[in-house]
């Protein structure tokens, strides 16, 4: 998902593989430090279900078609465990302060609608949005708003939460994974993705958007795994969506991005289902060679999540059992 700061962002895959924008298109809106931060970003949409809202963007790049493939270059005892947050603790404990920062509101204060994409949400900082469940999760909940806070739109409908690692903890390479549960209701877009640190100096999309996974209720059985750059963001992001056939909130599943100079591959519970390198964006600069920071959040509506049916369940968190990054093991 996403930043949102400045764009609207963040086809139809049979098993695999429709390119789809990941976090961040033209419009994006600023971070609280004053510097544009993309959030999620629009992709297409596909006919199922029925009540989806089109997002306004163009066919993006496809890339390349092929069938999930068991990841055949990576030998688990060739990663050495270099950090994780395994959301241990009392329930209502909050993220870790040291490691996580919230990104708070809904945008307006920096100009935008809805983080630019006219997402519904108001992000908070309370432990009502975002703690863990004391059985090892930390739990993101969308819940009702109360009236007491304003939104673009007029009193804000829901509140939600947008964790970050921005000057707290940075990633550059390995294999970088987090066990997840997401929330399949209509509506609800949650997602965990990476901007580049160099943000404030290299406006977005120069500094980079790696989309580890994004995930839209109206596409039940769907998510994506995206990159972003200058000349590819937005609707011209390269990216891959893989259909699972079942609902992808029905189950944990691990996202993870095997990360290294000049590649990034995406897996889903240890299977490859896509993969990037600089001939894939070329002409353009491939921009994912430095330290990047986390976002972990579920924004509600907008272009991208569409329209929230009186069916849709709250709260109906997003569950995250653990992040985990890997080094190469020194010989």
């Amino acid at each position: 998902m996403r930043e949102s700061f400045l764009v609207s962002r963040l086809l139809l895959a049979s098993l695999l593989v429709a390119v789809v924008s990941g976090c961040g298109s033209p419009g994006a809106s600023p971070d609280p430090a004053g510097t544009n931060t993309p959030d999620a970003t629009p992709a297409p949409v596909v006919t199922p279900p029925p009540a989806s809202t089109p997002a306004p963007t163009a066919e993006p790049t496809a890339a390349p078609t092929a069938p999930p493939t068991a990841p055949a270059s990576i030998d688990p005892a060739a990663w050495e465990l270099a950090w994780s947050d395994e959301f241990e603790g009392p329930a209502g404990t909050p993220p870790d302060p040291a490691t996580w920062a919230h990104d708070l509101g809904d945008g307006s204060a920096l100009g935008l609608q809805g983080w630019g994409n006219q997402e519904r949400q108001s992000y908070t900082a309370s432990t009502a949005n975002a703690a863990t469940d004391g059985k090892g999760n930390l739990l993101i909940k969308v819940l009702p708003a109360d009236g007491s806070l304003t939104c673009w739109y007029g009193p804000c409908e829901h509140t939600s939460a947008r964790l970050t690692t921005r000057g707290r903890f940075e990633v550059q390479y390995g294999r970088l994974e987090a066990r997840i549960k997401v929330p399949g209701d209509f509506g609800l877009w949650p997602a965990f993705w990476l901007l580049g640190t160099d943000i404030a100096t290299t406006p977005w999309p120069a500094c980079g958007e790696i989309d580890v996974m994004e995930f839209v209720g109206r596409r039940p059985t769907e998510f994506t795994g995206t990159i972003h750059g200058p000349g590819y963001s937005g609707s011209s992001s390269f990216g891959a969506s893989l259909d699972l056939g079942k609902p992808v909130g029905d189950d944990f599943h691990v996202f993870a991005i095997d990360w290294s100079p000049g590649r990034i591959a995406w897996y889903v519970d240890g299977v490859k289902y896509h993969e990037a390198s600089p001939a894939d964006v070329a002409p353009n600069a491939w921009v994912f060679d430095h330290p990047f920071y986390m976002t972990l959040n579920v924004a509600v509506g907008g272009n991208l999540g569409g329209p929230v049916p009186p069916t849709t369940r709250f709260p109906n968190p997003m569950t995250v059992d653990y992040i985990r990054l890997y080094k190469a093991a020194v010989p």
